[in-house]
């Protein structure tokens, strides 16, 4: 039974997590598009609304389910995420589902450890769910893997940085990964240095070079933060040490918290959209959570 509840509550966490993240990456792709990529503008909505679908269905699995650590860590939702998703609908026209952060935000967690009663009902929607979740995340790694091809022969324009689609191309394959683990499967797929510590170092790195780069020149002390973050877990990427990353995260999350909030309230100018200022911060709390933080 132990086995069987690891299953079910490793795989809805997973999901409340990275089903979220992937429909973002794919409105923030849409959102990027100018009219000549039209058709990759078409393709990223279609993957928008069946990831919506499938945190749709990971919620409604989840209550009294998931762990009340994880419902609280700032990784499912934050205190911006509903009104970052409504001025993000209002300034880019995309339509964003902001009932599956309401019905996230009602969900009841579990105590940390405690035996759950798993019906094995559940384990198989569960595992539908996990096989669904997988046909669609190998569908937007292709997406993502030939709009990066296009941006990098000069065959296509973006409003996003080709280091951020393979950025989020890796994010996506580690999803993959641990759907794969889950199931089972002998090839997990892993993506290049995805030991958490390397993996999660590597993708806080990027998050202050977008950052950085994604401020308004005016905005010389926030720059000056950000590029300070990036040369930080730089160093701990090119150390063989292991340590450090957790207090470094901490910060580096409360950096972004303020700057969610400042984007929020006008208050930083940059083209920095607020669901994605919020997405950066749940993905700190992601691994302050699974480091222990």
């Amino acid at each position: 039974m132990q086995c069987n509840q690891d299953y079910v509550v490793d795989s809805l966490e997973l999901h409340l997590f990275f089903a979220r993240i992937m429909k973002e990456h794919a409105l923030f792709l849409k959102a990027g598009f100018m009219p000549p990529g039209a058709a990759f503008a078409r393709e990223s909505e279609m993957f928008l609304r069946r990831f919506e679908a499938i945190l749709s269905r990971a919620v409604s699995l989840s209550n009294h389910i998931v762990r009340r650590c994880v419902l609280d860590s700032g990784e499912v939702f934050t205190r911006f995420t509903d009104k970052a998703e409504c001025r993000t609908q209002r300034l880019t026209g995309i339509a964003i589902d902001r009932q599956l952060t309401a019905r996230a935000m009602c969900l009841s967690g579990s105590d940390c450890g405690a035996e759950l009663c798993v019906d094995p009902r559940l384990s198989a929607q569960v595992c539908r769910l996990n096989r669904d979740a997988l046909a669609q995340v190998e569908g937007l790694i292709s997406l993502k893997e030939r709009i990066l091809q296009q941006v990098c022969s000069c065959c296509l324009f973006t409003a996003n940085y080709p280091l951020l689609i393979g950025h989020i191309l890796r994010e996506a394959e580690l999803y993959r990964a641990r759907l794969r683990e889950l199931e089972g499967m002998k090839d997990c797929g892993c993506p290049e240095g995805c030991g958490d510590e390397k993996f999660w170092n590597r993708i806080m790195m990027e998050h202050a070079l977008f950052i950085r780069g994604l401020l308004d020149p005016c905005e010389e002390a926030l720059i000056a933060s950000a590029d300070g973050f990036a040369g930080d877990y730089k160093r701990l990427l090119d150390s063989s040490a292991r340590g450090g990353a957790e207090e470094l995260t901490r910060k580096f999350r409360d950096f972004k918290a303020a700057g969610t909030e400042g984007i929020e309230e006008c208050k930083i100018r940059s083209v920095i959209l607020p669901l994605l200022a919020d997405h950066v911060l749940r993905e700190a709390n992601h691994y302050l959570r699974i480091m222990g933080g």
